[in-house]
């Protein structure tokens, strides 16, 4: 492999990562998970050839890093969401009160739903 091989890589992989973040910044989870396969393929690529270099790999690395760290603030993100949707449907369900003591009591509120069908 040649040193234009390796540059080539590392171009390419530089261009992943910028458009990796770019996802990332407007939520875009969908291309996030398509450029995943590339990035994958690219990786291995980089580590059959011989090493030209370590700066590039420098810059690569940091580039990773923050696209990890928005990664991890996504997915934060999500979780959060997933608690709120949680927290919504109980209270859909049930009904929580506390007595004079402190004690919680819980009301389970299941909406009855009678479907009548008529000819």
């Amino acid at each position: 492999m040649t040193h234009e091989d390796f540059e080539d890589v590392i171009d390419a992989l530089d261009d992943v990562l910028e458009a990796e973040r770019e996802a990332l910044l407007i939520g875009n989870l969908d291309e996030v998970g398509r450029l995943l396969e590339r990035k994958e393929s690219l990786i291995d690529q980089l580590s059959q050839l011989e090493l030209a270099s370590r700066e590039p790999l420098e810059a690569l690395n940091s580039k990773v890093e923050r696209n990890q760290a928005l990664l991890d603030h996504a997915l934060e993100g999500i979780r959060s969401v997933a608690r709120r949707l949680a927290a919504l449907r109980r209270v859909r369900s049930s009904l929580e009160t506390y007595d004079e003591k402190g004690a919680r009591h819980t009301i389970d509120v299941t909406p009855e739903s009678n479907v009548e069908k008529r000819a």
